[in-house]
């Protein structure tokens, strides 16, 4: 594969979008067949995939993941501006300013809003942690929404009232979902910057080079 065709110059973002959808695909007729079998022995009227896709089931699933993965990333990206671990190949240096850290300067092959100057420059030196920030409330919403309706559905189904929003809010199953992902996403990203001390993938920027002193920060 030559470097200058379309898929050498994205193949990370398509291998890996590739990757989501394949998983998402799954997870969809895994769940649709899971859920059809809990109705079909509740003697519920089983659902077809359009019904199945609208269904607090598998918006609850899906974005309860998406929004842990979001927040995730969001208070990552944050955290690394002002903390710091010895040796990690994730973490700046314990000393010293970083490239990242200086102010930006206006050149003709700067993005647009540090040509622009003035508000512009400021949103858009925080626009990361802006972009995943609202990408996470968007799925937590999504997510409290399709949680809702699951949960509403059992409960008619058991001839019980259903509750509200302002009731579900405080609803121990809610934050359990949305807790069980967030203490796993923690655990993985501080996993490779523990890990990325001492060991090493040659040829990934995640880790140190192979000979880098374990104390180092790359």
């Amino acid at each position: 594969m030559t470097k200058n065709t379309f898929l050498s110059r994205n193949s990370l973002s398509i291998v890996l979008l590739t990757l989501m959808f394949i998983c998402l695909i799954g997870q969809f007729f895994t769940g649709w067949k899971t859920e059809n079998n809990q109705l079909k022995q509740e003697g519920q009227p089983l659902l077809n995939s359009w019904e199945y896709i609208q269904s607090g089931h598998f918006i609850q699933a899906t974005f309860e993941n998406w929004e842990s993965e979001f927040l995730q990333m969001m208070l990552y990206i944050l955290l690394t501006i002002f903390l710091r671990q010895k040796g990690s190949s994730e973490s700046k240096p314990l000393e010293g300013e970083e490239e990242v850290d200086k102010e930006p300067t206006p050149h003709s092959n700067a993005p647009w809003p540090v040509r622009k100057g003035g508000l512009w420059v400021k949103i858009y030196k925080h626009s990361l942690s802006i972009a995943f920030g609202i990408l996470f409330l968007s799925c937590f919403v999504l997510h409290f929404y399709g949680s809702l309706k699951d949960f509403n559905k059992e409960q008619i189904s058991k001839n019980l009232s259903p509750a509200s929003a302002e009731q579900y809010i405080t609803n121990s199953r809610f934050w359990f979902e949305s807790f069980q992902n967030w203490q796993s996403e923690f655990l993985a990203v501080s996993s490779i910057v523990i890990l990325s001390i001492w060991l090493r993938e040659k040829g990934s920027p995640e880790s140190k080079p192979v000979d880098m002193p374990h104390y180092k920060n790359p």
